[in-house]
């Protein structure tokens, strides 16, 4: 009697790419919220680039499950460590999923069915509930996104902000390799910069209008930042000017540069007032001229008169925006929408 092998089981579809810097103790969290998917024909590819807390051990226990790998590499940053990390992968769609976030079970079934019913698709996005150092939970997504049906976003609208791209998203793996992967050079803005080149290909960004993802907000999570964020921000603009040419996504591009700069002053100027230097108020207060709300005339109107409260009354509104208040520290110009939340 000939002995018959058991099946092999089948390809996986979807490669979850799973960085885990200084995250051993959550890490644990995503990966369970990888194994309750309800696909179950994906590969996953954790890695540790040279972090100063044990995610091999943390891991360790989620090998026993042969779709899982655990990659440590040197410290080259999130960029790098997402390029090596895809290279040992082979599935024709990639996922991205932070060791410290997580995916709700219809994840990867909802958008791996969304890019194979969408070939124009190049990235698939969908809601989140943000949670953890807030005051209170709230949701990426809270108003239609982009100029269109809400569903679907030009490269214009990924370049204004006004379609909000979630970190967790999906991709194929044949544009991955178009654009080159990842930035390495870049240290923040790095997930926008690899939206806005994904979407030059052509096609459209594809909205899944249902909370899919868990986006965890922590303390000394990256995007704390905003000066090095808006750097960022100002780099990906700039790096889309020289491919864009003259078109119409170029003169987004030279608003958004504008209102980054708007964007920057102010973060400058507030740190140092923040500091104690309360004759950085005139610059502050130059930002805010033209469209500064009734919160902020108020309290000009107060800084005028007693300047030494401007420092404790910024750095309070600075701790309680960190614990979920607005990301968005200065109204921008007229012609151009405001950002929405984006993952350093």
């Amino acid at each position: 009697m000939e002995l018959q092998s058991a099946p092999s089981p089948p390809p996986p579809r979807v490669a979850v790419i799973v960085p885990a810097y200084g995250v051993a103790h959550l890490v644990g969290e995503a990966l369970d919220s990888l194994l309750a998917q309800d696909m179950t024909d994906w590969e996953c590819v954790v890695v540790d680039d040279g972090a100063p807390d044990d995610v091999a051990e943390a891991v360790t226990p989620y090998l026993k499950d042969s779709r899982i790998t655990f990659l440590h590499t040197d410290n080259g940053g999130v960029s790098a460590a997402r390029n090596r990390a895809i290279a040992i992968t082979s599935a024709p769609y990639i996922a991205l999923l932070d060791g410290d976030d997580l995916f709700r079970p219809a994840y990867l079934a909802r958008t791996t069915a969304a890019l194979d019913e969408d070939p124009a698709a190049r990235i698939v996005t969908c809601n989140a509930r943000i949670f953890g150092a807030l005051d209170r939970e709230r949701y990426c997504v809270s108003a239609k996104q982009g100029t269109s049906d809400g569903l679907h976003g030009s490269l214009g609208d990924v370049l204004d902000r006004s379609f909000n791209v979630y970190i967790g998203s999906t991709f194929r793996r044949a544009d991955f390799d178009s654009v080159g992967g990842f930035d390495e050079t870049m240290s923040h803005a790095e997930d926008f910069d690899f939206w806005v080149r994904l979407m030059m290909l052509g096609g459209h960004a594809l909205y899944l209008d249902e909370v899919l993802g868990e986006y965890r907000v922590r303390p000394e999570s990256a995007s704390a930042s905003n000066s090095k964020m808006i750097r960022g921000n100002l780099r990906v603009y700039e790096k889309a000017l020289a491919a864009l040419g003259n078109g119409p996504d170029a003169g987004i591009a030279h608003r958004m540069i504008a209102v980054n700069h708007n964007q920057l002053a102010f973060e400058q100027a507030l740190t140092r007032v923040e500091q104690g230097d309360t004759q950085g108020l005139p610059a502050l207060r130059a930002v805010y001229r033209a469209q500064g709300g009734m919160i902020w005339t108020l309290a000009f109107a107060l800084w005028r008169i007693a300047p030494a409260l401007a420092p404790p009354m910024l750095r309070w509104r600075r701790r309680a925006h960190m614990r979920g208040g607005s990301t968005v520290n200065v109204p921008p110009l007229p012609s151009a929408r405001p950002a929405r939340l984006a993952r350093a």
